[in-house]
């Protein structure tokens, strides 16, 4: 079946924070009005999620048959691999810049922009492999900010479960945590091979310890797209 077509818009604006021009790739549903209010949905690999993920049909589908509320995806696209590691990556050299332009510059940038709630709970981070990575360093650092984080197969390591382990503010955020069994030999992008499913494992029980509303499942497949994609309809749902 078809459903009525949102529209994908492509906006470009300069980061102070980084000293680059951003692009973003901005879903807005079929029946968007500025007399509606919107949640946002913001996504690192931004490309990835439209392309692969292919998360505006998804939203599409879903808002026709009233299974969401009314939601506005941001897509923030990576230049290339080197880039995505810099900016995601707990040791990348721009990490903390892009965390802070995530908080500080595109979250004013969209409020101004467009009618959402503006308020943390009705913003979510998206992201998978290394983006879910700093999806879920941004929220543990900014709670009142985005409220909601969705974690497909994160990177763990030790800075990732200290961060967990400081965060004492585990109302204001809701978790959704998803890592395949197979994650056991994945090439990262530092060409090395590493076991995701163990700290992934560890992270969940840290996060259970917490007053975090949670959902964590293990589902059965690898660290890639094909079992990614099917996951966001029920993501979605869940959080929208």
């Amino acid at each position: 079946m078809q459903y009525p077509k949102g529209t994908i818009k492509e906006y470009s604006f300069h980061s102070s924070e980084l000293q680059e021009t951003m692009q973003l790739l901005i879903y807005l549903p079929a029946n968007y009005s500025p007399l509606y209010k919107y949640s946002l949905l913001i996504a690192q690999d931004g490309r990835d999620y439209f392309q692969l993920g292919r998360i505006g049909r998804l939203a599409d589908e879903l808002l026709f048959k009233q299974e969401i509320e009314n939601i506005i995806i941001v897509g923030v696209p990576y230049k290339d691999v080197a880039d995505r590691r810099r900016k995601y990556h707990p040791k990348g050299d721009q990490n903390q810049q892009y965390i802070r332009f995530l908080a500080h510059e595109l979250v004013p940038f969209l409020d101004k922009e467009f009618p959402t709630y503006q308020m943390g709970s009705t913003r979510a981070l998206i992201g998978s492999s290394l983006g879910a990575t700093v999806s879920l360093m941004t929220a543990l650092q900014y709670p009142h900010t985005f409220g909601k984080i969705l974690l497909q197969s994160p990177l763990v390591d030790q800075y990732i479960f200290k961060l967990v382990e400081d965060f004492n503010e585990g109302h204001h955020v809701e978790i959704y945590h998803v890592i395949g069994t197979q994650e056991t030999e994945v090439q990262t992008t530092d060409g090395k091979i590493q076991n995701f499913i163990s700290p992934n494992r560890l992270l969940a029980k840290k996060i259970k310890a917490k007053p975090i509303t949670y959902f964590y499942e293990e589902f059965n497949g690898n660290h890639t797209w094909t079992y990614w994609q099917p996951d966001l309809k029920r993501a979605l749902k869940l959080f929208f």
